[in-house]
């Protein structure tokens, strides 16, 4: 069973200044002269942590990773405004053209591998190859999976009940809970604010933690990160992730012949297996790894094993 590398630190940190008043947090880590590689982290909202670097072999490997828009270290911290896929995508171009990159690895997790294939639907040349975990293809059919009456709250029906009950809000419809919830984070009211944002947590950890034998609430770990996290979370999903209906799917054949590695967790009650199974279908010689036992999050043992497995094995193909 492999693990994560050992802990290293950044060789370089910059807090680069992007349009619409953002500045975004990036940093450099590894082989400056390695195999480009970046890492999309998910959420939206949910920014890198230090156990993301070690991913992939520092001698091999130059590892860029960003807090996206509002998120982690970038700044303003929370901010929605200026805050758009299309201007995410602008965000990583900047970015490689900072660090000199004529090319680079698309390393992609949860909402990070929406962002990643479009990244490669939209700028083709610049991709050597894409490591896709727990894909979310941004379909309206997948919002209604994770936050409808008629998905997994099916599965975990007492903690839908208790979700519903603390944001005081009963519907069937995907779209109304996330706009009730959107405008309760935007509320001018602190209280309200918090207990939007911890009722969201607390029903996204439940899902996310359903191959764990226990639950757990948090997933920040600050009222801040919780608020911040919550807020960029639902100002996507009530603007569709910015993105036209089946997007992603429509424009798969975009998607530049290099080496696909697609991993997703059998019990991954967050983002259904069949969206990795259909991009394999849809991605020409692309390999698909389905964990039976493992759930969503990245750092679940036999996911650790399988995402540095799949960097080494394609670090060798390229």
């Amino acid at each position: 069973m492999r693990k994560l590398y050992s802990p290293i630190e950044p060789i370089e940190v910059d807090l680069l200044d992007m349009p619409g008043g953002h500045q975004i947090y990036v940093e450099s880590c590894g082989k400056r002269d390695g195999i480009p590689v970046i890492f999309l982290h998910g959420g939206p909202g949910g920014g890198c942590k230090s156990d993301h670097r070690r991913f992939f072999d520092p001698d091999i490997y130059q590892i860029i990773l960003f807090d996206q828009r509002g998120s982690g270290r970038s700044m303003p911290l929370g901010g929605t405004e200026n805050n758009s896929t299309d201007l995410l995508l602008l965000d990583m171009e900047a970015i490689r053209e900072h660090f000199r990159i004529e090319s680079w690895l698309i390393f992609a997790g949860s909402w990070g591998s929406a962002l990643g294939l479009l990244y490669a639907e939209s700028f083709p040349a610049r991709v050597l190859g894409l490591i896709l975990r727990a894909s979310f293809l941004a379909r309206q059919c997948d919002l209604d999976w994770f936050a409808g009456a008629d998905g997994v709250s099916k599965i975990l029906p007492r903690e839908w009940r208790d979700f519903g009950n603390a944001i005081n809000f009963k519907s069937a419809s995907s779209q109304e809970i996330v706009s009730h919830l959107n405008d309760m984070l935007n509320s001018s009211d602190e209280k309200i604010i918090m207990e939007a944002a911890l009722a969201w947590e607390r029903w996204s950890g439940a899902v996310v933690s359903y191959s764990f034998d226990n639950s757990f609430d948090s997933l920040s770990g600050t009222t801040e990160s919780t608020i911040v996290k919550a807020k960029i979370e639902l100002h996507y999903a009530v603007n569709n992730y910015f993105l036209e209906p089946d997007q992603l799917l429509r424009d798969i054949a975009k998607v530049p012949g290099v080496p696909v590695k697609l991993i997703h967790g059998g019990r991954d009650m967050t983002c259904l297996p069949d969206s990795s199974w259909l991009l394999h279908s849809l991605i020409p010689n692309s390999k698909l790894e389905i964990i039976r036992t493992a759930g969503h999050l990245s750092g679940e043992e036999k996911m650790i094993d399988a995402l540095v497995r799949a960097t080494t094995e394609i670090a060798k193909e390229l």
